[in-house]
């Protein structure tokens, strides 16, 4: 963004804002007030909205007011192009409405207004496509303008990065390179494999010919990708995708190195390694050869970027494998980090490790988001990752350094045989934890002292108080499996993105308790070798599963003995820290509230929490009147919710046709407000003055 205007921008919507205040008496924190670039004329041009990722619309035609008034505008039937793409948000630019589709990732067009289909774009089928194991999870697109035409940009479960014309869905001409595949067009694709092996040596050494169809052969690994790629400046970057890690029991695959090309050649610009080889910073971070011919450390979720500062931000996978890492002794960088790069260049700028040595499955999951916040005076360029963890990192953008401090804590070492762990993990001070870390406690329902002790003696008796970072432990130990709380699936995970209101500097994020149940085995002996993976050398342990079930009644005569919520929302003001509010998931099924309702134990106290809320997280997206979440009613009906901002009251709700997926956007067409809903089956769109008897369905 160019700084003169950026710095007009901030002025008016600063002057806006003190008028909204004066007049309306709307809340309006006082903070430094910016915007990432992307939403402009109230498009949504990024995945998340804008490049900050922070699925934030200035569009306000919508308000909690007329809230209710919204109906169906149009449906999206995706059912033409197979099952429905789990985890997508359609991108809007210059009246198309951009998207992808099924297992195929088919990539889609539709007309804003209506939903009807204006050109679809489907990639060749090759071998390396058919084995992704990430195929249903493309999320979305990347969109540039280059010299006054709009670019498509999209990367596919096979590996491949196609340019597309926005407006005719055909490859650019003269663009990349010709792939050697039956049916593939002569421009507009990049091979991906081809850069990202080239000077890989498990590949070199093999010493044969590259198969297009086929990309790296499975003994020493394989790639793919589950979100698209980001535009910066002048550079497509590309981030990547393995095997799921807590499903692996192989050590061989491939480092998921970032990618740059030119945005109006497809020429290769650079590539980034992730797990540094030999006079590379973090080399010394790999103990033995690991380096060599282990890998994952993708970027499997979303990107952000700074194109101002000329930055994209990357958050990375772990290591290969996830609840084991004794083939891979020490720290591992780049895993489980949120690096900095430039990307013109591909240069390193900074870097962060959130989990050193990671064996729970704490990958970092979502996009960060970046806001310009105002810190005990001081303007900061922060950039704000939400994690498993349940924790906040909050870093200044340009440097990377903590806006608040993190601290070197000990945690629990593990007792499996050649596993060792690091002796710290790096714990944020502040913002506080967004939702439970390990279980104490003072987690348990403490409505009176008896019902505490109560819930003491169950939790104890069943054993699960847990450490926050507690290690697997193996099949033979008389201990059983470790509890991990948060589990692999969070506190936040990539079903439920964080959102923010750049304006305010305020951060929604979406989390859930849950825990996991961690046990390894012989990784040869393990169920999971069952299935067909790459690699051939078996690690010494793998996962008995993702989780093991059991683990006791964790219940007072059906009363849960541990605090909710189930699932929350916490909104948590950047420019100071404090967490504002926390409120449920949508709300907990009828039956449930009844049962603690008239729980015996529970009869003439004050202060009972009936509403639990929904396990896991939901989709949201932030106007400047109103956050937008979706859940479900206590009737399991599914609805968009209208929130306050300031205090998380409930402002409105509209019943929708499915619960809600992923990630929602919101942008204007012709003079009117959209929010488009991901649902199983494929879209819809709600407006106001929308009709849903002449809603139809479009194929």
């Amino acid at each position: 963004m160019n700084g003169e205007r950026c710095e007009t921008n901030r002025a008016l919507t600063y002057g806006l804002a003190l008028v909204m205040s004066a007049v309306f008496g709307l809340w309006v924190p006082e903070v430094a007030i910016a915007q990432g670039t992307g939403t402009e004329n109230a498009q949504w041009t990024y995945l998340g909205g804008d490049s900050w990722h922070t699925r934030y619309t200035p569009a306000e035609q919508i308000t909690p007011e007329n809230f209710e008034e919204l109906s169906i505008a149009w449906r999206w039937d995706a059912s033409s192009f197979g099952p429905s793409t789990a985890r997508a948000t359609p991108t809007y630019v210059d009246g198309k409405l951009i998207t992808v589709s099924g297992n195929r990732r088919h990539v889609v067009a539709l007309n804003p207004a209506t939903g009807e289909l204006l050109w679809s774009f489907t990639e060749p089928n090759t071998s390396r496509y058919e084995y992704s194991m990430r195929k249903g999870y493309g999320k979305g697109i990347a969109y540039a303008e280059i010299d006054g035409r709009g670019v498509v940009f999209i990367t596919s479960p096979g590996f491949f990065l196609h340019a597309l014309d926005a407006e005719t869905g055909r490859p650019i001409e003269n663009w990349g390179r010709p792939v050697p595949i039956p049916d593939f067009d002569d421009t507009g694709t990049v091979d991906l494999v081809e850069d990202l092996i080239a000077d890989w040596g498990p590949w070199t050494s093999m010493d044969r010919p590259y198969d297009a169809s086929t990309g790296i052969p499975l003994e020493i690994g394989y790639i793919t990708s589950s979100s698209p790629p980001i535009v910066v400046n002048d550079t497509v970057v590309i981030g990547n995708s393995a095997e799921q890690g807590y499903l692996q029991t192989r050590v061989e695959n491939v480092p998921g190195d970032i990618l740059g090309y030119d945005i109006r050649t497809g020429d290769f610009k650079w590539k980034f390694n992730v797990i540094p080889r030999p006079g590379e910073l973090g080399h010394d971070t790999w103990e033995n050869d690991a380096w060599e011919w282990t890998g994952d450390v993708s970027s499997w979720a979303p990107m952000s970027s700074d194109p101002e500062l000329g930055l994209v931000y990357i958050p990375t996978n772990s290591a290969t494998i996830d609840y084991y890492g004794g083939h891979r002794p020490g720290d591992n960088l780049f895993a489980a980090s949120l690096i900095a790069l430039d990307a013109e260049t591909g240069e390193r700028r900074w870097h962060y490790q959130m989990v050193h040595h990671d064996v729970w499955n704490y990958d970092t999951p979502t996009a960060p988001i970046l806001m310009d916040v105002t810190v005990d005076g001081r303007e900061i360029k922060g950039i704000f990752q939400a994690t498993k963890q349940a924790w906040v990192y909050a870093l200044d953008r340009a440097t990377g350094e903590p806006i608040w401090p993190i601290e070197e804590r000990p945690v629990p070492p593990s007792v499996v045989l050649g596993e060792q762990l690091s002796a710290t993990q790096p714990f944020p001070t502040w913002p506080a934890p967004f939702d439970l870390q390990g279980r104490t406690e003072e987690h348990l329902i403490d409505y009176t002292p008896e019902i505490f002790e109560v819930a003491r003696r169950v939790a104890t008796e069943n054993k699960l108080f847990n450490p926050m970072f507690n290690p697997p432990t193996t099949v033979d130990d008389p201990a059983g499996p470790a509890w991990n709380c948060p589990g692999g699936g969070g506190g936040t995970n990539i079903t439920g993105p964080a959102v923010a209101d750049p304006v305010s500097g305020v951060m929604f994020v979406t989390s859930g308790s849950g825990c996991f149940r961690l046990q390894i085995m012989s990784a040869s002996e393990s169920p999971l070798d069952e299935r067909e993976q790459s690699g051939v050398t078996h690690s010494n342990f793998a996962a008995v599963a993702t989780t093991v079930r059991g683990g006791g009644d964790a219940t007072i005569d059906g009363l849960p003995i541990w605090k909710g919520p189930l699932g929350r929302i916490t909104a948590i003001d950047m420019n100071t820290g404090e967490h504002l509010w926390v409120i449920p998931n949508g709300d907990a099924s009828q039956d449930e509230q009844d049962m603690i309702r008239n729980h015996p134990l529970l009869q003439g106290l004050d202060g009972v929490e009936i509403n639990r809320g929904r396990a896991g997280g939901t989709a949201m997206v932030v106007t400047p009147t109103m956050l937008v979440a979706g859940g479900r009613t206590s009737d399991d009906t599914p609805q968009l919710f209208a929130i306050d901002k300031k205090t998380g009251e409930r402002l409105g709700s509209v019943e929708i046709p499915g619960v809600t997926r992923y990630g929602m956007s919101s942008w204007m067409h012709e003079d009117k407000q959209y929010i488009i809903v991901q649902l199983q089956g494929g879209l819809v769109a709600y407006a106001l003055g929308g009709s849903d008897a002449a809603a139809d369905d479009h194929h």
